[in-house]
């Protein structure tokens, strides 16, 4: 008997050892938003992302897997094991950090407004009236923001981001609230049915999620990211996939992502 708990036990230990020491690099992300996660024309996962996460498993020397997970299903797959991290444009806030935990940001942004091409909504604090109709991602921080800082107004709450910008385009909704940078393309592709408030009126950061107690790949995703701007990995990606959007917010005169 005591030798079948000796084996029990070490057992146990060994489980722990591999999943404390992957032999693969499983990333989770959602691949359907462009430029920082999508799919190119062959069904590959594709994007600024998905680039970050190969050079991450490259400075660990590990291979990496791209597991595509709607964006509300990701936190749950991290705590169940499911995936090793999590860069999905992914906002580090209190709440989550609850769930998981954050690597060091790599990203600052923050919150803008799609809106109708002729509205007359100057800001945010418009919005907070019961005959606006915010549609909103489920799940995001534009999710959380109206339901925490706008209960006069009527939430739509929806699953994917076009379906949200179709409402704005039809003049179903009032406002969509989502990151800047989406607003921004979502501006651009719809120019003559909706007009764009981009300047951020809630900044964020974006880092990438571990599960909660997994120090070691926490501190091995910091030193990567040191590495990375260092070696000018996130001026590549701007030069590769943002060059239009760096551009654009210069001439604004507001901060850029990286």
């Amino acid at each position: 008997m005591q030798r079948m708990i000796l084996i029990i036990f070490v057992g146990m230990g060994l489980l722990g050892c591999a999943r404390n020491n992957p032999t693969t690099l499983t990333v989770g992300m959602e691949l359907s938003y462009p430029p920082f996660e999508m799919t190119d024309e062959q069904g590959k996962p594709t994007g600024v992302s998905v680039e970050m996460a190969e050079a991450l498993g490259k400075e660990l020397n590990l291979p990496v897997q791209i597991r595509n997970i709607s964006f509300d299903g990701l936190i749950p797959a991290l705590k169940s094991g499911e995936i090793d991290c999590i860069i999905s444009s992914m906002t580090a806030t209190p709440e989550r950090a609850q769930a998981v935990d954050f690597s060091d940001p790599y990203v600052t942004t923050g919150l803008g407004i799609l809106l109708p091409l002729n509205s007359k909504v100057g800001g945010v604090a418009d919005l907070d009236v019961p005959d606006q109709i915010i549609a909103v991602k489920k799940g995001t921080t534009g999710h959380l923001y109206v339901v925490n800082h706008l209960p006069h107004a009527q939430i739509l709450v929806l699953d994917k981001e076009n379906a949200a910008v179709l409402e704005i385009v039809e003049g179903k909704a009032t406002a969509f609230v989502y990151d800047q940078m989406s607003i921004y393309q979502q501006w651009r592709r719809n120019p003559t049915a909706t007009r764009a408030l981009l300047k951020p009126f809630q900044e964020e950061h974006w880092a990438i999620a571990v599960a909660s107690g997994n120090n070691e790949l926490r501190v091995k995703i910091n030193t990567f990211l040191i590495h990375f701007r260092a070696e000018g990995g996130f001026d590549r990606l701007s030069a590769k996939y943002l060059h239009e959007q760096q551009e654009a917010f210069k001439q604004m005169n507001i901060p850029f992502l990286f």
